[in-house]
């Protein structure tokens, strides 16, 4: 199999700050970019992007049914989810913790970064109902 190469990683940040010297969006790179669009890809529900009805995942209809919800399938979605629309990624790990206190999952994703010599990166974050 041929070794997978890369070059630089840049997105624009989704908060359209200004950069203080150029006036120009402010840009994100290399991991901080790919960690971005992990979140925002796992935080999307699906359906929500025009033109792309199968982009997303239903995590956060799942806030609501904490009781009732299997992490294996949500974990098995996130896999999917991350394998078909991340490609510099190679996901390493998937956790999934319920909260059932807070309706709340804690979400921790493992990953290396095709093509760049980067140790393993690990983004952890709460997905939190926004209607209570």
């Amino acid at each position: 199999m041929p070794t997978k190469r890369s070059r630089s990683f840049r997105d624009i940040s989704l908060s359209f700050k200004r950069h203080p010297v150029t006036n120009d969006v402010t840009i994100l790179k290399n991991e901080d970019a790919i960690k971005k669009s992990v979140v925002n890809l796992v935080r999307t529900r699906v359906g929500e992007r025009f033109f792309n009805n199968l982009l997303g995942s239903s995590l956060t209809n799942a806030l609501f049914e904490l009781n009732t919800i299997d992490n294996d399938v949500l974990r098995e979605e996130i896999i999917t989810l991350l394998n078909n629309y991340e490609p510099r990624i190679e996901l390493s790990n998937v956790f999934l913790e319920n909260q059932i206190d807070s309706n709340d999952i804690l979400i921790q994703i493992e990953y290396e970064i095709v093509g760049l010599p980067l140790p393993k990166q690990a983004i952890e974050f709460i997905l939190q109902p926004s209607r209570i």
